[in-house]
């Protein structure tokens, strides 16, 4: 997740009712939690990384949000690229096209890695970051369920 959006997210809770906002995504999460008991106190849970952000009521003077630093959820092996849908699953444009990746394949982030077929509609699922597939964990034509692993990559 990049900065601005973090510093958009710790506003949206310093400015609202909510205590806590929780964001999980591609096996990484993060927590934003309001700080309602001071400025240095902070909640601990198992999520990877942990913002407190100032209530409105207790500062006036803004206050920086302590940060831990993100661990991936997933094996050593390496980070899981999930299913965003239910779907079917297609590792190649066509049936008598090469797949878009096999496993060894070098990807780059935003590369087309397999296809997604919903309601008639084909989604094309793109790597989030630069690596190299070391496992597909889905047969070709096969249903997926919502955050299913489809692949294992190892980051570059």
């Amino acid at each position: 997740m990049k900065e601005e959006e973090i510093k958009r997210l710790v506003k949206i809770v310093e400015e609202s009712n909510i205590d806590t906002l929780e964001i999980s995504r591609w096996g990484r999460s993060i927590k934003i939690t309001k700080n309602t008991m001071g400025p240095n106190s902070m909640t601990n849970s198992h999520s990877t990384q942990t913002y407190s952000a100032p209530a409105t009521a207790l500062s006036q003077q803004p206050v920086e949000p302590k940060v831990q630093e993100a661990k991936p959820e997933t094996p050593a092996v390496g980070d899981e690229i999930k299913s965003p849908m239910v779907g079917t699953f297609f590792l190649s444009p066509a049936p008598d096209a090469d797949p878009y990746v096999k496993v060894g394949s070098t990807v780059k982030k935003g590369q087309v890695l397999c296809i997604i077929e919903a309601m008639k509609l084909m989604n094309e699922i793109e790597s989030e970051h630069d690596g190299k597939i070391v496992e597909i964990l889905v047969e070709n034509a096969q249903p997926v369920e919502y955050n299913q692993p489809l692949f294992r990559i190892e980051p570059a």
